[in-house]
Formats: structure tokens, C-alpha cells, sequence
């Protein structure tokens, strides 16, 4: 099977008429697409709000906010702890 290049334009056209039929299987068989492409384009948009792909220094970019946020939200919740527990222990 070969990889086949499709514009944004058509990706987003199958995007909205699979919301508006509601069923994957049947737009992929109308227009000759398997599913699980359709799948991924679907799992893209969602993920970055665009079938775009994200520039490579970007995506790192998001990466590593993501992580950044993953560990201060870690280290708030160990904060809040502390905290509750002070609290406790003081009369």
C-alpha cells in the first residue's frame, strides 16, 4: 500500500462530514479512505485544534511546557500536603 498525500483542505472537508454523518466506516468507504486515517486525522485536530502538523522545534516546544507544567502541578500537590499537615499539627 502507498502513502498518499492529502491537502488540508480535503482532510478537513472529510473531518466535518464524518461529524455531520456521524460515522467514520461510512465516509471512509464513500471516499475510498481506510477508517483509521481518518482516525488519525481526527486524533490531530484534536490534539493541536488543526490537521496541521506542528513545525518540529514546536512540537518540542509544547513538550517540554507540558512536562514543565507536569512537574509543578507534582510539586503544588506535595505543597498542599504540607500545608494541610501543618495545619494539623499546630494548635
Amino acid at each position: 500500500m502507498t502513502k498518499r498525500d492529502y491537502t488540508q483542505e480535503f482532510k478537513e472537508q472529510i473531518l466535518r462530514e464524518c461529524q455531520e454523518v456521524g460515522n467514520v466506516a461510512v465516509v471512509a468507504r464513500r471516499h475510498n479512505i481506510s477508517p483509521n486515517t481518518i482516525h488519525t486525522w481526527r486524533s490531530k485536530a484534536r490534539k493541536t485544534g488543526s490537521t496541521k502538523p506542528l513545525p518540529a522545534d514546536e512540537a518540542k516546544r509544547i513538550k517540554e511546557l507540558e512536562a514543565r507544567l507536569e512537574r509543578t502541578s507534582t510539586e503544588n500537590d506535595r505543597l498542599k500536603r504540607v500545608v494541610v499537615s501543618v495545619k494539623v499539627t499546630v494548635p
